[in-house]
């Protein structure tokens, strides 16, 4: 690997920014088949949360043209005993880089249940705690969109683990500078935003919402420049590293993240479209620093 693309996270190396983003590439049964899953920087796998969830009722995807997808899925895993026990094994026997386990729940004991429990596993190495899913009530984004509830979600999970705690915020709020900077004074080691936006889509024939959840997360392309502004403020008011995510698609649109403060990129929608853009974007970066005059990605962290 060209180690022109390394960038870090805290203390740890990635070969490259790019990560799959949770929710979009599962615990990459299906990707492994397709690509070596070791050309990436990262993987985050499938959101999990202390008990097995079925998730929301179907429909739970709608299709919003070519700017991207609405999707209520609803935290569907099979459980954080479950994922220890099947799923982390397996990936781990087909990935040896950098795992995030993205960890999301119902309440502060839930948190703390499942990243204690995943903060022992060897083969995890940043816990990304989830305190944004718009899809589920009585939970998820509740604890994002205020300050101190992200304070507190923070405090509880950095009391029972040792490993690197991201906290991943929701762009569905008034201030995520105030909420960012709450999660860094309560002990976090670094931020993911943004995760998606709340929307909705309507069938004119049925007239009723496309998806029974009535309304979901929107991502995918239409979000980027969203997302760029929301990193590059959190990037101007804290120290923390950034993971930027939304609406990435290109080699070009990791550098502009990049430049906007995030240390690593996450890819989510896009996996869903094109299950072969994270290798091509990795592919391309070399060429596109080339056109840019780039030396190594590291060098442009937050130049804007």
């Amino acid at each position: 690997m060209n180690n022109r693309l390394e960038t870090k996270l805290s203390d740890i190396v990635l070969q490259n920014p790019v990560i799959p983003a949770s929710g979009t590439f599962g615990f990459g049964k299906e990707m492994s088949e397709l690509y070596d899953l070791n050309m990436l920087g990262g993987i985050s796998f499938k959101g999990t949360t202390r008990d097995a969830r079925y998730g929301n009722q179907l429909p739970r995807i709608a299709e919003c043209g070519g700017y991207g997808m609405i999707n209520a899925v609803g935290l569907q895993n099979p459980g954080v005993e479950h994922v220890i026990a099947n799923e982390l094994p397996d990936l781990a026997a087909k990935y040896a880089g950098v795992i995030i386990a993205n960890v999301s729940g119902f309440s502060i004991d839930d948190y703390q249940y499942s990243c204690a429990a995943l903060d022992k596993q060897e083969s995890v190495k940043i816990l990304e705690v989830n305190i944004s899913c718009p899809n589920v009530h009585n939970g998820g984004m509740a604890f994002g969109t205020s300050p101190e509830a992200a304070a507190e979600v923070t405090r509880a999970v950095k009391a029972v683990t040792q490993k690197p705690v991201y906290m991943k915020l929701s762009p569905n709020v008034t201030d995520i500078v105030a909420i960012a900077k709450s999660c860094e004074e309560a002990g976090a080691d670094g931020l993911c935003l943004i995760n998606t936006v709340l929307g909705m889509r309507i069938d004119l024939r049925r007239r009723k919402p496309v998806i029974a959840n009535r309304y979901g997360g929107y991502s995918g392309p239409g979000i980027f420049p969203l997302a760029l502004r929301m990193v590059n403020q959190v990037a101007h008011a804290t120290h923390l590293p950034i993971i930027g995510c939304g609406g990435i698609t290109t080699a070009e649109d990791v550098i502009e993240m990049m430049m906007a403060g995030a240390s690593a990129i996450e890819v989510g929608a896009a996996n869903l479209v094109n299950p072969m853009v994270c290798p091509q974007i990795v592919a391309d970066l070399p060429r596109v620093m080339d056109e840019l005059k780039i030396e190594q990605l590291s060098d442009i962290i937050g130049i804007v």
